[in-house]
């Protein structure tokens, strides 16, 4: 089967799916918004088979991450908004006309002459800020990265990680100083410090508490099968969690100092 034939059987089958009188009765009533939250989760299923390595469930979540741009567009051209052949060829378009060092006259490209055009795209659209463009869906740390990182770009910040290092400091004593009703707030600006800090010393900071998440999880998974455990007062959890964080341990037998 053709890549063409492949996916105009997917296309008929959602538009059988989205059929009011014969198609599924949740595929039919769904809307860009309830179905938006299975297309960031299809998103992030193909990072994690990404991340295993696991090639064979890589193909099975690209697929389901195909299916929402079709459901997407079947939606979009049943309002009369947009096909997916406009899809398609949007994106077309627009990988040629931000690559013209291989599809135009340019001698040189690369990122730089990437965001240079992309920039110049979200002006033509009537946002004239260097944020334009940052999607509000994104992560939350992700998306304080990609602000922070525009700002730079105009100058708007530290020259060195000292700057960023010291608002921690600052917004950890405003965390301290500040009302009940107002802690949040606070808490808000001490992580986006800390994605600022992050920054400044080039790590990621999505990627840092994924790994956080991860290292977390399995030492916790490691203290919760030892035998006992339910029984544990806060004192026995912290010295087993402790003998786990020991170089070279991954699990620990009950009563061990």
């Amino acid at each position: 089967m053709t890549f063409a034939t492949s996916l105009a059987r997917l296309v008929a089958i959602m538009e059988r799916l989205r059929d009011p009188v014969r198609g599924c009765e949740w595929d039919s009533v769904q809307d860009f918004a309830s179905i938006a939250p299975y297309t960031i989760e299809e998103a992030y299923e193909v990072a994690d088979a990404i991340q295993r390595g696991d090639m064979k469930a890589l193909a099975d979540e690209l697929g389901d991450l195909q299916l929402q741009v079709v459901f997407h567009a079947q939606m979009a051209r049943e309002a009369g908004h947009f096909t997916l052949d406009d899809v398609i060829a949007g994106i077309c378009d627009k990988l040629e006309r931000r690559h013209p060092h291989i599809f135009g006259d340019a001698t040189e490209g690369g990122h730089p002459l990437w965001e240079e055009i992309k920039a110049k795209e979200r002006a033509a659209g009537g946002d004239q800020s260097a944020l334009a463009g940052v999607a509000l869906a994104l992560p939350a740390l992700e998306r304080a990265a990609k602000l922070q990182k525009r700002a730079a770009r105009t100058g708007f910040d530290w020259p060195d990680e000292v700057g960023p290092r010291a608002k921690i400091d600052e917004e950890l004593a405003e965390i301290e100083d500040a009302a009940p009703q107002d802690k949040a707030e606070e808490v808000g600006d001490l992580l986006f410090a800390v994605v600022n800090f992050a920054r400044h010393l080039k790590i990621d900071p999505e990627e840092a508490l994924r790994q956080a998440n991860r290292k977390f999880e399995q030492r916790f998974r490691a203290i919760e099968a030892t035998p006992g455990f339910a029984d544990c007062d806060l004192d026995e959890m912290e010295r087993r969690w402790q003998a786990v964080k020991a170089p070279g341990n991954a699990t620990i037998a009950p009563g061990s100092a």
